[in-house]
């Protein structure tokens, strides 16, 4: 009886509320008011090209409902728990490099965080699309997880349990985050880029890992594409070393945008380098899924995130009945087929 009590209490707190964009956002009953902060104070990387001016543009229609683009100021925003535990996840949304599925994939799961004591970060990273260079988002992604260390004792979170997750694309760059921690991609210009860019640990989930045949069929490698070297630079699998931080990843078999194949091959990656990981495969659901339709075989993969994290000590033990507190996904459901959603 007190398990299911405190199971229907886990529920309530996850009621969902709408932003000024439509976008559902962590619920006022879960986390204190979100707080902002600016990634680049002084101006972004001169070597990062220029990128467009006016407002961000928020998804009206079809697979791309709540996505964001037109970034031009690159930043966190995160949702503090009433009960936080001292873990953080910074979210990244994914969109092939030309949007960031906010709606859909960062800040459901970013709700979901909140109601488990988890600190969750929404980086809204600058895209290729928009006319920046292919190196901004890892400059933003890595410039992030540098901030979110620098400030953590403000913030309430632990320092050495930040971990990132990321959807699609932005498993793409949670992944070179992951591998790629010793590479600045931009200049250090303060005391913020004295701090470690090493993620504590890494959620890819429908990952884009590879920009090279036989899997350079994305978007992203459309996108990323700019910079000579970008199959190289940020192929996840070229980077693997013993020095990763443990790696979750989670895949669909019938994914017919990033291919399963390129996860396997990470993972095995992975076991040979002796990174700690773990690696689920459904066997149906497709892209795009982020916390996925309740009742669904991908729906299972935030509680196995949740029990691993636990397990290795990032997310303390006792933080919920559940792992997963079972809500209705925000927008619609991706279809998989549409040009736009070719991630």
């Amino acid at each position: 009886m007190n398990r299911l009590l405190a199971v229907l209490a886990l529920l309530l707190v996850c009621a969902t509320v709408t932003d000024a964009y439509g976008q559902n956002s962590p619920p006022a009953s879960a986390v204190l008011s979100p707080q902002s902060i600016d990634l680049w104070p002084a101006g972004v990387p001169a070597d990062s090209g220029d990128g467009p001016r006016g407002a961000e543009r928020i998804g009206q229609t079809g697979s791309g409902v709540g996505a964001v683009s037109h970034i031009s100021q690159p930043r966190i925003v995160i949702y503090r728990p009433l009960h936080p535990n001292g873990a953080a996840v910074l979210l990244m949304g994914g969109g092939g490099y030309f949007r960031i599925e906010v709606g859909n994939e960062a800040n459901p799961t970013a709700q979901w965080l909140a109601a488990i004591g988890v600190t969750p970060v929404v980086l809204y990273y600058r895209l290729p699309a928009d006319h920046w260079k292919a190196v901004a988002p890892f400059q933003d992604g890595q410039r992030a997880i540098r901030v979110l260390r620098a400030q953590a004792s403000q913030l309430g979170i632990d320092p050495h349990h930040i971990g990132v997750i990321g959807f699609s694309a932005g498993g793409n760059l949670a992944g070179i985050l992951a591998t790629r921690s010793e590479t600045n991609f931009y200049t250090p210009t303060d005391a913020v880029d004295q701090q470690s860019s090493r993620p504590d640990f890494a959620g890819l989930i429908y990952p884009v890992t590879s920009l090279q045949p036989p899997y350079a069929t994305t978007r992203s490698v459309r996108e990323l594409s700019t910079q000579a070297d970008a199959a190289t630079a940020y192929t996840v699998q070229l980077h693997v070393s013993h020095t990763m931080p443990p790696t979750f990843i989670a895949h669909a078999v019938d994914d017919p945008i990033a291919n399963v194949g390129a996860s396997l091959a990470l993972f095995d990656l992975l076991r040979q380098a002796q990174v700690p990981a773990e690696l689920h495969v459904f066997e149906k659901g497709g892209h795009g899924w982020g916390l996925g339709q309740p009742g669904t075989l991908v729906s299972a993969w935030p509680g196995l995130f949740a029990t691993w994290a636990r397990v290795h000590g990032f997310f303390p033990g006792g933080s919920g009945v559940t792992p997963y507190p079972l809500f209705p996904r925000a927008g619609t459901t991706p279809n998989p087929s549409t040009t736009d959603d070719n991630r």
